[in-house]
């Protein structure tokens, strides 16, 4: 698969860092020109960074202009930027659920809609949307967080069935719970951390948490040519934790 991206351009949103900073290393080690946007991007290591605030349209539509004009072509968009959410129906208010849901969902909507003029004139269109394990598994305290994963899910077989035909495939990963920043604060947080990570770990069929390499790589083939055929799809990244039922050792 080396430089199976050689000559393409693409846009990783939330690329400063985590999963979106692995999805960066792997795009440009496949040949791609990637540029990243986040709100503080001064930490990215790509071939251009614009600061972004996916739950503003304006700054959007800002950022992926300045993409276009800085290297005239977008082919790959991963829609990557998210935040997290903890607590039951009843723990977070209604301005909490419209900044998860801007976030997360409608953010996906607008990084898209802004790029695609560029990406209907890609002759290797594809879209890559972060969903979660949380969008197909029932998580405790999870009920914010996995309301927009599910929905990321649906806008991703959405997305896919409107633009087949214009040459965009458009498909998700599910990563299961990652060994990323975000979830070493929640660990910090917690009041027992060695516990808590355990208890992660042993939630996961095998028994660790998944890499932010792991989840790369498969977008890195998601958006690539060996997935020519593969649109409205979600690529588990889990440890098996969606389907697998194993018994206890």
């Amino acid at each position: 698969m080396t430089a199976e991206l050689s000559g393409l351009v693409a846009v990783v949103t939330g690329g400063a860092s985590g999963i979106g900073a692995a999805v960066v290393r792997h795009l440009r080690e496949a040949g791609a020109a990637v540029a990243v946007l986040d709100l503080d991007p001064a930490a990215a290591e790509a071939d251009a960074a614009f600061a972004a605030d996916v739950s503003d349209r304006a700054s959007v539509d800002a950022a992926i202009a300045a993409v276009g004009e800085r290297f005239g072509r977008i082919d790959i968009v991963v829609n990557n930027a998210g935040i997290g959410a903890q607590g039951d129906i009843a723990a977070n208010d209604d301005a909490e659920w419209a900044r998860v849901l801007s976030v997360n969902v409608t953010g996906i909507a607008r990084v898209t809609s802004a790029a695609l003029a560029w990406l209907r004139r890609s002759p290797a269109a594809a879209v890559c949307n972060t969903s979660s394990i949380a969008a197909t598994a029932g998580l405790p305290q999870r009920a914010l967080y996995s309301a927009s994963k599910g929905a990321v899910l649906s806008l991703t077989r959405a997305m896919a069935a409107d633009h087949l035909r214009e040459g965009i495939r458009v498909n998700a990963v599910n990563p299961g719970t990652a060994d990323t920043p975000w979830v070493g604060r929640l660990l910090d947080a917690a009041a027992d951390p060695a516990a808590e990570r355990a208890a992660l770990e042993a939630r996961q069929p095998h028994g660790r948490l998944v890499s932010a390499d792991e989840v790369a790589a498969a977008v890195r083939f998601l958006v690539g040519p060996h997935a020519g055929s593969t649109t409205g799809s979600f690529l588990e990244v889990d440890g098996g934790m969606a389907a697998l039922r194993l018994r206890p050792v």
